[in-house]
């Protein structure tokens, strides 16, 4: 008679909490993520962001205090959005020594050294009275080579007042060659791109341009961002920012690509890095508040899944509090 074999029996290993955590194969540690600081010219105290609870547009002050806090907590970085006391066509303020970025990187790296990674937005659309990502043409278009000019312009002065990390996100065909280049050009080699390779033209977006008030005055941003639906696309922008020069991809947003970001990190040897936009954080933030899921629950289901999909690094607005929880 044949042995008998005994019933498998997986439960075993999910007694307990303890057993779970020793046993599971992905968990987000505090070095992965990366709290972005929103940080406004003029105003005399932090002002809420009314569609992302907990958020804030910074001042100076307040921003150094913010940034002490999520580093104490023990998160891998931080990335600061810069909003001007004034905005013009070409975005003016994005390169201004004096700007409220520039400014505000220096008092960072003043007061925490290499004790985090520094990392700095690189676009216009926060600076820009029209909204967009770049330069217009007179037809309204945006134009892709003068804009990489600026890019270059703001890269240096990012890296110059103290930035480790330029973060090009206006997905200009060229523009992580063009900063290279120009990073390379100043003698500032040790300064690494973090690459947004896959930006798509997405509506989780709406909160952000909020909380930097960068809404397109008029169009949108699809000429130039990726169209959801496509894959090829998306790792054929890898490839050729990988060619580029940057040192780190990223896929934004998060949630509802994580089978982009599966197939990203596949496919380089580079730091794959995810952001958790503001849209997925405002609708987890308003379902907790009506009573309708488990808040803490749900940002550690939602950042571990970012992590399995393949991302080494999470940008996400709930950096600071959830690298506290896991210490």
């Amino acid at each position: 008679m044949a042995a008998e074999f005994p019933i498998a029996r997986p439960r075993r290993l999910r007694t307990t909490g303890a057993m779970r955590r020793l046993v599971a194969d992905v968990a987000v540690r505090p070095a992965d993520l990366v709290q972005p600081l929103f940080v406004k010219e003029g105003i005399a105290e932090p002002q809420p962001v009314p569609s992302m609870p907990g958020v804030v547009q910074h001042t100076r002050d307040s921003l150094r205090k913010a940034a002490a806090e999520a580093v104490s907590a023990g998160v891998g970085g931080l990335i600061l959005f810069g909003i001007p006391a004034a905005k013009d066509h070409h975005g003016s303020a994005a390169d201004d020594p004096a700007g409220v970025v520039q400014l505000s990187l220096a008092d960072l790296k003043a007061d925490l050294g290499t004790g985090t990674v520094l990392m700095a937005d690189l676009c216009l659309d926060e600076y820009t009275d029209h909204g967009h990502c770049g330069v217009l043409t007179e037809t309204g278009e945006v134009d892709n080579d003068l804009t990489l000019e600026r890019y270059a312009s703001v890269a240096i002065a990012q890296a110059r007042a103290g930035a480790h990390v330029v973060a090009p996100s206006g997905m200009m065909d060229g523009q992580v060659g063009v900063i290279r280049a120009a990073l390379d050009g100043a003698g500032l080699h040790e300064v690494a791109i973090c690459a947004y390779a896959v930006k798509y033209a997405s509506a989780f977006y709406g909160p952000f341009r909020d909380a930097a008030e960068c809404a397109p005055q008029f169009g949108d941003r699809a000429s130039y961002q990726q169209d959801h639906g496509s894959r090829a696309e998306a790792l054929r922008e890898v490839q050729l920012d990988v060619a580029e020069g940057a040192d780190i991809v990223m896929v934004k947003p998060a949630l509802a690509y994580l089978d982009i970001i599966s197939l990203i990190a596949g496919s380089v040897h580079l730091p794959v890095a995810a952001y958790q936009v503001s849209g997925e954080y405002s609708m987890i933030e308003a379902a907790a508040a009506n009573g309708w899921l488990d808040r803490e629950r749900a940002i550690t289901e939602s950042l571990t899944a970012i992590k399995r999909a393949g991302a080494g690094i999470i940008l996400t607005y709930w950096a600071t509090e959830m690298a506290a929880r896991l210490r």
